[in-house]
């Protein structure tokens, strides 16, 4: 299962309303790369074969098939701070990650 925070969707929400809206879902994925070996990726998309839908917070999430055994688990949430505002992902399956917390090991 992945979720999504009450903070994240509403952020989702007004990125979603700003976008074309051809693409309805949310899309998760790791890909390889990054400096721990995978790095996360989202944006609107549409499902596709294969997929695995989530429902949160009123948020549709689409995850491939390679990426739900990475990703089993995520919340995505959205933190506001004096830094500025940003994506958190947690997630339970990440054995390391770097210090930017956009990518991670396994």
């Amino acid at each position: 299962m992945i979720s999504v925070t009450e903070s994240a969707a509403e952020y989702i929400g007004k990125a979603r309303e700003e976008y074309d809206g051809k693409e309805p879902h949310l899309r998760i994925s790791a890909i390889d790369g990054g400096c721990s070996g995978h790095k996360y990726n989202m944006g609107f998309d549409n499902q596709s074969e294969g997929d695995t839908l989530f429902d949160s917070n009123g948020v549709t999430i689409v995850v491939d098939e390679q990426s739900l055994s990475l990703l089993d688990g995520l919340e995505v949430d959205y933190v506001t701070s004096f830094e500025g505002s940003s994506f958190v992902l947690n997630n339970p399956n990440a054995t390391g990650g770097c210090g930017c917390g956009k990518s991670f090991s396994s």
